[in-house]
């Protein structure tokens, strides 16, 4: 399953964290935030959990985060 999210990750820094902490802490594939889209997308492929666990997850680390309709 691919999981596509928007948030509110706002820089480089961020985006690499973000996917560090979703890398380690998840089963899952490539992961993405494209910062250019106004909805700032974060994709992950091969997603193997809930898409509320990884919604709460990023909220832990302090981000906006939601399934993008």
């Amino acid at each position: 399953m691919i999981g596509i999210f928007k948030t509110n990750i706002g820089s480089p820094e961020e985006r690499q964290l973000m996917i560090r902490a979703i890398a380690s802490s998840f089963p899952v594939g490539a992961c993405h935030v494209d910062l250019d889209d106004c909805d700032k997308v974060l994709r992950i492929a091969d997603l193997q959990v809930e898409e509320n666990i990884i919604i709460e997850f990023v909220q832990k680390q302090g981000f906006e985060c939601a399934v993008l309709e």
